[in-house]
């Protein structure tokens, strides 16, 4: 992808090519990128928020999420909610910062970095990385000299990035790519195992899950772990989607 393609405030980097950027309450603009942001959630994204919360994902799903779907669109997307105060902030924003901080999505952790994982032929991913200047962020007059691999290291974003890239099976599917659409029961599949992990453990755990063969007690026990499953999840819901094996 070339620069000309980005916008003006988006510069393609390397992973090791250095910038100077920090964030903490002392800088001016501390908590400004929380607010009038549209903050799009993915699996990963809501499963550790909602055990942040201390909720059922489908608890969390009603109070914190909105879901939305155009026409031409292939799966929802899910919205965290913001609250109606004029500026439209974060439902997790304080004065203080953020009240989720160790559990805070994967979009909030890279800021100013985007991260692109696009699957390749042989399932491979290739991964290039953007750093986004807005005007009104001051962190960029900080002297604390980063680099994309270094940043992504120390805001935590290996398990993000591991359970993110694996949803390209989904997403990225070539049939996906060729524009391929779902039915209205394929598409509540994709909610409920993906974004509603908790209903889909207990409807899976109770033998009430189609397509999902028997598995033995070391998987069963294996799968109390929300990562563990939600890595199951996907794997079933690519095989329904695509008629691919299911791996346990």
């Amino acid at each position: 992808m070339s620069q000309r393609q980005f916008p003006k405030n988006v510069k393609r980097i390397e992973p090791d090519e250095s910038f100077c950027f920090a964030c903490h309450p002392a800088v001016s603009c501390f908590t400004d990128c929380c607010r009038q942001l549209e903050l799009a959630l993915t699996p990963y994204d809501v499963l550790r928020l909602k055990k942040a919360c201390g909720l059922r994902s489908e608890e969390f799903l009603d109070r914190y999420v909105i879901i939305e779907q155009e026409d031409h669109e292939t799966f929802p997307r899910f919205y965290l909610t913001m609250v109606d105060d004029g500026r439209e902030s974060c439902v997790f924003v304080a004065k203080t910062g953020c009240t989720v901080y160790e559990d805070r999505p994967a979009a909030c952790r890279a800021y100013p970095l985007g991260r692109a994982a696009i699957r390749q032929p042989d399932d491979s991913m290739e991964e290039f990385f953007v750093i986004l200047q807005e005007s009104h962020c001051c962190g960029f007059q900080e002297q604390q000299e980063q680099n994309p691999a270094g940043y992504s290291s120390d805001q935590g974003l290996a398990s993000y990035n591991r359970l993110n890239d694996a949803m390209a099976t989904i997403l990225q599917h070539d049939q996906i790519r060729q524009g391929r659409k779902f039915s209205a029961d394929q598409v509540d599949r994709f909610i409920q195992a993906l974004y509603n992990l908790d209903q889909f453990r207990t409807l899976l755990l109770a033998g009430e899950i189609p397509e999902a063969t028997p598995f033995d007690e070391p998987t069963r026990l294996r799968l109390e772990d929300d990562e563990e499953l939600l890595l199951y999840a996907i794997n079933w819901l690519q095989a329904i989607l695509f008629e691919a094996k299911i791996s346990s």
